[in-house]
């Protein structure tokens, strides 16, 4: 079920609907707040407009995510890599034994 959620960021009223849970909403705000007060506060206060601390925390989190997207392929490939040599060893195995058993 969708809800409407309303919030402040440097100083404007915003509010989104959304059918996320609260703990996951509450997460993604913080850290959107986290980041803006991290890309704004490099900068004397009011120095920088809102729309470049926007799009510089903008990018600071598509930064992150390519990062993460990365780091999931190669876990994804060392995986499956780990799993073709394990099955790889089990055919094995199971081939030794029936060989063993026949004789």
């Amino acid at each position: 079920m969708e809800r409407l959620v309303r919030f402040e960021l440097l100083g404007q009223q915003f509010a989104f609907y959304t059918g996320a849970p609260e703990e996951e909403v509450d997460e993604i705000l913080q850290m959107v707040e986290s980041l803006v007060l991290e890309n704004s506060s490099s900068e004397a206060p009011g120095s920088i407009s809102v729309s470049k601390v926007a799009v510089l925390a903008s990018l600071n989190m598509a930064s992150r995510y390519v990062e993460l997207k990365r780091d999931f392929e190669t876990y994804k490939n060392d995986t499956e890599t780990r799993l073709i040599r394990l099955t790889e060893q089990i055919s094995g195995e199971l081939a030794d034994e029936k060989k063993t058993s026949e004789r």
